[in-house]
């Protein structure tokens, strides 16, 4: 496996890690917390198909209203997950701070799995669909905050980008896991079950979730926080597969002793407002909570998930006529995901870094956008009329887009975003990231349908709203996202300008001062600065 990983990964940190640490043991228990992001997955693949089931629109009321009124019952029961979901991660960082990651990514899952009884129970009750997915969206929000959070307190350095990562990968394999249950479903299954085994389906990953956590260890560096230190160093060792006395493991763990003690003389507190200063106060802290936010707003901006919950729709839109014809279409369409997030994870991540996959995605992504709108605009489908070659140059369009996101946007954002923040801030940092995903996840998922019914004809304007949004990614992540790759969790301080003390002039040379607003340290780092 190490020399594989040597192979592939183009990264410095790996020619002086010992090859140990790159066993079975740490991609085991990625692989296990990943599967919260095969939830995701599914959740937000699966209603999108089974929106177009004529069964699910004739038990549920979609068939004899108008088409805005239609778009607007659509738009709400995808929307209800995503109103959960910003609830549950928002209420999951205090969760995984005190009880931990593992025990909360396990109560995400019995969450999950609640609501999608409910779902699947409800019967033609559109209130009962509401509330079993709103109750799904607690779980799978919990679980998208912490997921990253736990994989990359976990990993080694040189392979965290690919490790953090494989939730994107699970997320894309729920995503084309759901698109192709939702077309054997209608090919194969009559009468309400056509809905039912989909709507079912979706709690596969939370019970491999729950299963999975079980046999898994909680991340040492939570155990540290918690002044669980001997824990902490068995778990490390475990999970670097080397005796607890071994240089690599002395240096990591002492690595995480420094990194707190310097963090708590910031703020001698720990409740939620003196994390809240620490966080908004301290320049270098503000940084990368402003990047994480704004990251999970381009994220949704570029309109990935507009494709992933009404992809049938969208197909339909460019030509391609049928239920069946769509789903397939959209089947076709997660294994395209699918494929390139896992070329990205395995080739790219650690090797080209986060910097230059968010740049040049960003263009790619924008270009494809621009073409579909154009198309749209100039060419639009006519009903019975076979689709012209345009018709054609803009459906491979949508599976560029795919690709692209894949490439960049998708996985570098959680990756980025859970391994930036200082250590006792990373749980609040990843949960508001976490939680403006899901905010903006929202707005996609309620706005694309009316969007498509009224911005130009055709929705052509849809497609050019988010090509201007994606070139306008491209400054920011320019100006303004320095590169990651390669940097233990523990540098990332310096990285962000959180290493100099900066003395208040009236105060004591040996303290720093939050009420200045500039970046300080702590007396145990005074000594790192004077060497």
């Amino acid at each position: 496996m190490s020399w594989l990983l040597k192979k592939i990964v183009h990264n410095e940190a790996m020619k002086e890690d010992p090859k140990e640490i790159y066993g079975w043991r740490v991609f085991t228990l990625a692989c296990s917390a990943c599967f919260g992001g095969m939830l995701f997955g599914m959740d937000s693949g699966i209603i999108g198909g089974v929106l177009t089931m004529p069964r699910f629109k004739k038990t549920y009321g979609l068939e004899d209203i108008s088409k805005v009124a239609a778009a607007n019952l659509s738009a709400n029961i995808v929307s209800t997950l995503q109103a959960g979901c910003f609830f549950g991660a928002l209420i999951a960082s205090p969760i995984a701070e005190k009880w931990g990651r593992r025990v909360s990514l396990i109560g995400a899952a019995v969450v999950a799995i609640l609501g999608i009884v409910m779902q699947t129970a409800a019967s033609g009750h559109i209130e009962v669909m509401y509330i079993g997915r709103l109750i799904t969206g607690f779980g799978v929000g919990a679980a998208s905050m912490i997921n990253p959070l736990y994989v990359s307190e976990n990993a080694p350095r040189a392979i965290r980008g690919g490790l953090t990562g494989l939730y994107q990968l699970f997320i894309t394999i729920g995503i084309m896991l759901a698109f192709w249950i939702n077309y054997g479903a209608l090919l194969n299954i009559d009468g309400p079950a056509v809905y039912l085994v989909p709507l079912a389906m979706q709690g596969l990953p939370a019970v491999l979730l729950f299963f999975g956590m079980l046999m898994c260890n909680e991340s040492p560096r939570w155990l540290a926080k918690q002044d669980r230190w001997e824990e902490a160093r068995a778990t490390l060792s475990r999970v670097r597969n080397l005796p607890s006395d071994h240089p690599y493991v002395e240096e990591e763990f002492g690595a995480i002793a420094t990194q707190l003690e310097q963090e708590r003389a910031l703020v001698a507190g720990s409740n939620f407002w003196d994390l809240m200063k620490e966080m908004w106060l301290i320049p270098g802290n503000r940084k990368r909570a402003i990047i994480s936010i704004v990251l999970m707003v381009c994220q949704q901006m570029t309109g990935t998930n507009a494709i992933n919950y009404y992809a049938p729709q969208i197909f339909e839109n460019l030509g391609i006529t049928g239920n069946s014809t769509g789903l397939f279409a959209t089947g076709v369409y997660g294994i395209v995901k699918m494929v390139a997030c896992g070329v990205f994870l395995i080739f790219v991540a650690d090797s080209l870094g986060r910097r230059r996959s968010l740049l040049w995605t960003s263009i790619a992504q924008g270009l494809t956008m621009m073409y579909i709108g154009l198309y749209v605009r100039i060419a639009p489908p006519v009903d019975g009329a076979p689709v012209i070659p345009a018709g054609y140059v803009a459906l491979v369009c949508i599976f560029l887009f795919a690709a692209f996101f894949q490439f960049g946007w998708g996985p570098v954002c959680w990756i980025y975003v859970s391994e930036i923040p200082t250590a006792r801030l990373r749980s609040l940092n990843v949960s508001f990231g976490a939680a403006t995903q899901w905010l903006f996840n929202f707005v996609v998922a309620r706005a694309v349908p009316n969007m498509l019914a009224t911005v130009g004809a055709n929705g052509y304007g849809t497609y050019l709203i988010f090509s201007c949004f994606c070139f306008s990614m491209f400054v920011f992540v320019w100006f303004f996202i320095p590169e990651t790759k390669g940097l233990s969790l523990e540098r990332m301080d310096e990285l962000f300008g959180v290493t100099q003390l900066v003395e208040h002039k009236n105060a004591d040379p040996e303290r720093a001062s939050i009420g200045d607003g500039a970046d300080k340290s702590s007396q145990v780092h005074v000594e790192r600065v004077k060497e």
